[in-house]
Parts: C-alpha cells; structure tokens; sequence
C-alpha cells in the first residue's frame, strides 16, 4: 500500500470520527445523574443516569443494590438494573415522557411480615419461607419532571410490564430445607415506581 492511499484512508477516518464526535456533542449536551427517593426510603442504594441521544430522546439506566439484613433474619435483598429509552413531548428532561424498559436483577428475600396477596403473589409466604432467584422483564412507564431550579429537578414515574422469574424456596427465612427448586413465576403488572431528585448538568 503506498504513502498517498494510507494518507488518503487517514484523512477519511480522521473526517468521519471528526463528524461522529460533533454529533455525539450535539445530541448529549445534557447529561442528569439522580436517586430515587423510593428506594432510598426501603435503605436501598440507588444512581441513575440519564444521557441525551436526539432532540427528543434520552436513555435513562437506573440501578439499585440491597445487601442487608434485618432483626429476626428479615431481609429484602436485591440487586436490579432498568435501562429505559424515553421519548419526551416538549423539551427534554422537561414535562411529560413515556419510557420503554427493561429490568433484570437477582434477588433473596424472607422472614417478612406481609399478610396479603397481590396480583397473584401470597407476600404471607414471606414470614416463613425464603426466596432466592432471578427475574427478567420489560413494560412502559409515564412520568413527568417538573424543573426546581437551573440544576435541580424532581421527576415522577410509574410503569407496568411482565417480568419472568425463577426461584428456589426454602423451609424457613434463615436456613432451612430446599423445598423448590428452580420454580417459574409469570408476573405482570407495576414494574417501575420512581420518585426521583435529579441533578441536571
């Protein structure tokens, strides 16, 4: 190959990464990082951020870990990552969004004291029984920001969906006999609940 077509090829690639730096500039001038007060209420660790892609879209991954447990052996713990392509109406990161996500996680949980069933889940099993496994889905939210100041605002969410989980069962909330093993669960309904404070860079 000579000199002048490596120069050539060079100076292409060198043009084409020039245009694609501009773009990306041009459509991620807008950049928030936020908690989600919901979560932090539970004493689950939380950060999103959410990245402009075009005039009216951002991309919004939010992730949250829970590694405790409680007195009595009560523990909600958990780890899920939710990325979510949003589509704004007005000016992005202002107003009115509709959100499209999906969520997977782990998660071990038991030894709660929850007498009620809810969109087929018997949570009273909780008290005395403790779950470990996976869950996988996707749904579609609505939210809305509202602006506090320059930097600052506070952005509300809710989502449904379908979520695919496996779990083993265990005999009781500490230790105890494995009694299930790999069981499915098909689940829909709410899947994103938010209440976030966002800093707006």
């Amino acid at each position: 190959m000579n000199t002048s077509s490596l120069t050539l090829k060079t100076r292409r690639l060198l043009a084409l990464l020039t245009l694609l730096t501009l773009a990306v500039h041009t459509h991620a001038q807008r950049v928030a990082v936020k908690s989600n007060l919901v979560y932090d209420v539970t004493t689950t660790f939380n950060l999103g951020v959410e990245l402009s892609l075009a005039p009216k879209w951002t991309l919004d991954v939010s992730g949250n870990y829970n590694p405790w447990t409680f007195s009595d052996n009560k523990k909600w713990k958990h780890w899920f990552v939710q990325p979510e392509a949003r589509y704004w109406f007005c000016n992005k990161m202002m107003g009115s969004f509709v959100g499209f996500h999906a969520i997977g996680g782990q998660y071990n949980i038991g030894g709660l004291n929850a007498n009620f069933s809810f969109l087929g889940i018997d949570f009273s099993e909780l008290k005395h029984h403790r779950f470990e496994g996976w869950a996988v889905g996707a749904g579609i939210a609505y939210g809305y920001a509202w602006p506090l100041s320059r930097h600052w605002n506070m952005e509300a969410e809710i989502g449904i969906g379908y979520a695919f989980s496996r779990h083993d069962k265990f005999e009781c909330e500490k230790c105890g006999e494995k009694v299930e093993t790999n069981t499915p669960h098909h689940y829909v309904g709410p899947t994103k609940a938010a209440l976030n404070l966002v800093y707006v860079f």
